[in-house]
C-alpha cells in the first residue's frame, strides 16, 4: 500500500469513528451510578435565567481521542445570552460544533463565535446538530461515571456541569 493510500484509509476510519460517536441516541433517563461518589450527576443546573438539563456524553474506547457532550439549555429570561467558552480538566480543549448536511454530505464545523441562547427559548445540543466536542481526552470516558465541564455564558456567568456518561450505543 502506498503512503497516500494508507493515510487516506486512516483519515476515513477516523471520520467514521467520529461520526459514530455523534449518532442519534435518546438521552438517558437518569445517570447510571458506578458506586463512586462522583458518578451521580445532577440532572438540572441553574445559573441566572438559564437551566441546563440532561447533560450527557457517551463512553469512549481510549484516552487521547475525542468525546461528545449533549444537553438542553433553557433561557427563561427576557434577554438573550450566549455560551462563549467551555473547559474541562478531562480534555485538552472543548469546542462547540455544528453538524449539518450540505450537498448530500454530512459536515461538522466548529462554531467560533459562541452559541446563542435566545430569550424564552430552549437550545438543544444533541446528536446531528449542535454538540460539544471534548478534544484530547486525558483518559477514556467510562459508562456510569461523569465528566465535569465549566460553561461560560456571556451574561449569566460561569457554571459547573457534570456530563453523565452512557454506554456507547444506548
Amino acid at each position: 500500500m502506498t503512503m497516500n493510500l494508507r493515510l487516506s484509509c486512516i483519515a476515513a476510519l477516523s471520520s467514521f469513528a467520529l461520526l459514530a460517536a455523534c449518532k442519534p441516541a435518546p438521552p438517558p433517563a437518569a445517570p447510571v451510578a458506578s458506586g463512586a461518589p462522583e458518578a451521580a450527576a445532577s440532572s438540572e443546573t441553574r445559573i441566572g435565567d438559564l437551566l441546563i438539563r440532561s447533560a450527557r456524553s457517551r463512553e469512549t474506547p481510549t484516552a487521547g481521542g475525542t468525546g461528545v457532550g449533549f444537553m438542553s439549555i433553557v433561557n427563561s429570561g427576557s434577554q438573550d445570552d450566549r455560551l462563549i467558552a467551555i473547559s474541562s480538566e478531562a480534555a485538552t480543549s472543548v469546542e462547540i460544533h455544528q453538524m449539518s448536511m450540505a450537498d448530500g454530505q454530512m459536515q461538522m464545523r466548529a462554531v467560533s463565535d459562541g452559541l446563542a441562547i435566545p430569550a424564552g427559548q430552549t437550545v438543544e445540543l444533541a446528536p446531528g446538530g449542535y454538540h460539544l466536542m471534548l478534544i484530547g481526552l486525558s483518559q477514556a470516558l467510562v459508562a456510569g461515571q461523569t465528566v465535569k465541564l465549566e460553561l461560560q455564558f456571556e451574561k449569566a456567568g460561569k457554571v459547573s456541569v457534570e456530563l453523565a456518561i452512557a454506554a456507547l450505543g444506548t
